[in-house]
């Protein structure tokens, strides 16, 4: 009779359970971040990964009992190729054009290297599925931290439509540069209603994130880099 639980079939549970321990590690941290794909999505993709890397190297003994070798060849790293073309596709799910910048490249290439840990303890490499996770944790919470010391200024404009207040410009250049925005022009654009819109062509440092300028203004504006 077939055993469904035995040491052996514990064993590659096991190996499935630490691959969601691990997915949903770095699933966590995105997540706080408000990303596209979070705890859940990490979970599965580390989980399915481990058992896709399981069946490709355990999934066809019986094969190999029944015939001898020299009538079955395998080669495990078929499906481990599958794999990472899969979440390829996945991953580009995540990355999306904003105000003609890119968003969702991290989170895609998480998703990417989750797959490759899950792979990893599927194939029984604790050590270094558990390694590429604490690496892959800790450049995402060092690095995001630090950026604003690593990333130089890039020259942008905020375009705000639909305004009547007459010293706006003057408030606005002081409420930028409190954000460490420099303001290097402005031009001025006055419709028939009575109403004005304003460019500024500013330098930003990269720690100013764009959503916040555009929620300050009630969302009367764009952010764009200047070409």
């Amino acid at each position: 009779m077939y055993d469904i639980l035995t040491e052996y079939h514990l064993n590659m549970i096991f190996r499935m359970l630490i691959s969601c321990l691990c997915g949903m590690i770095i699933g966590f941290e995105r997540e706080n971040r408000a990303k596209e794909a979070g705890i859940r999505t990490h979970c599965i993709v580390a989980c399915a990964s481990a058992m896709m890397m399981i069946i490709s190297k355990y999934g066809f003994e019986d094969l190999i009992q029944v015939y001898t070798s020299a009538d079955v060849r395998l080669d495990p790293s078929r499906m481990a190729q599958g794999i990472v073309t899969g979440v390829g596709f996945l991953g580009a799910g995540t990355i999306y054009v904003q105000r003609s910048n890119i968003r969702g490249l991290t989170t895609a290439a998480g998703l990417w290297a989750t797959c490759g840990i899950g792979m990893a303890i599927g194939g029984g490499m604790y050590t270094i599925g558990f390694s590429a996770t604490l690496i892959i944790l800790a450049a995402q919470i060092v690095l995001h931290s630090s950026g604003k010391f690593m990333t130089s200024h890039k020259s942008k404009y905020i375009k705000i439509y639909g305004i009547e207040t007459p010293d706006f410009q003057q408030q606005t250049t002081e409420l930028l540069n409190q954000m460490q925005v420099k303001v290097n022009e402005v031009a001025v654009a006055r419709h028939s209603d009575g109403l004005y819109d304003y460019t500024f062509y500013c330098e930003m440092p990269g720690s100013v994130v764009e959503e916040e300028i555009i929620k300050l203004f009630e969302n009367k504006c764009t952010v764009d880099t200047t070409r």
